[in-house]
């Protein structure tokens, strides 16, 4: 059976609303039988890299993402296998292209047991200003994985960003431990979309309502 559903944006511009319209294209967005990370059933799913490795999927959220960053003292940007691969890769290109460079990094499950026996790849110092990544947000654990490893060496987290919130508490969560959380797309369980300006005040939106 096919459930319509629909989606909140972030913020509505013509890229967010491509970025919306290819994530139905890819099949990014898929309806069915799901169990999620939290352990509840949904009949709705984000299937992240199907988005991001997209080409022009992977062009518009790095670009997207790039933009986010603008005005903020930020050193590197990075997060956990998988889901943040290919966005710190696509962020890392679009960066270097509009000629301000981005060092990315990616935070592992837990540290390799062979070689520089790293838990941390990729362009990270100590003490780093750095955003963390993901393509989803449902309970948070991946997030806060990734900042506990991050912290571990110092660095600060100036920011969280995330594709898609599946309005499953992890994104209260990380506002309530401190953290500015942004998101492109809201995938609520309830399928009624609305759209949300970011604020400058951590977790305090604007809302209207946007139907697909």
């Amino acid at each position: 059976m096919v459930i319509s559903y629909s989606l909140e944006l972030g913020v509505v511009t013509k890229r967010t609303q491509r970025i919306l319209d290819l994530a139905y294209e890819t099949g990014a967005l898929m309806t069915g039988d799901f169990t999620l990370s939290s352990g509840k059933k949904s009949d709705h799913y984000f299937e992240g890299k199907r988005l991001t490795l997209h080409p022009e999927g992977a062009y518009l959220i790095g670009s997207e993402i790039l933009d986010r960053l603008a005005g903020i003292d930020v050193d590197a940007i990075g997060g956990l296998v998988m889901g943040a691969i290919p966005i710190a890769t696509a962020v890392a290109l679009v960066s270097y292209q509009t000629g301000r460079p981005i060092p990315t990094f990616i935070v592992r499950e837990k540290p390799k047991e062979h070689g520089t026996q790293k838990q941390i790849e990729g362009h990270l110092e100590a003490g780093s200003k750095v955003v963390i990544i993901d393509d989803v947000i449902t309970t948070g654990s991946c997030i806060f994985k990734a900042i506990e490893a991050v912290r571990a060496i110092n660095c600060k987290v100036v920011k969280v960003i995330a594709i898609v919130d599946r309005n499953e508490g992890g994104s209260e969560r990380l506002r309530k431990a401190g953290y500015h959380v942004e998101t492109i797309i809201n995938l609520p369980p309830s399928g009624e979309a609305s759209i949300s300006e970011p604020s400058e005040t951590q977790g305090e939106t604007g809302a209207g309502i946007l139907r697909r």
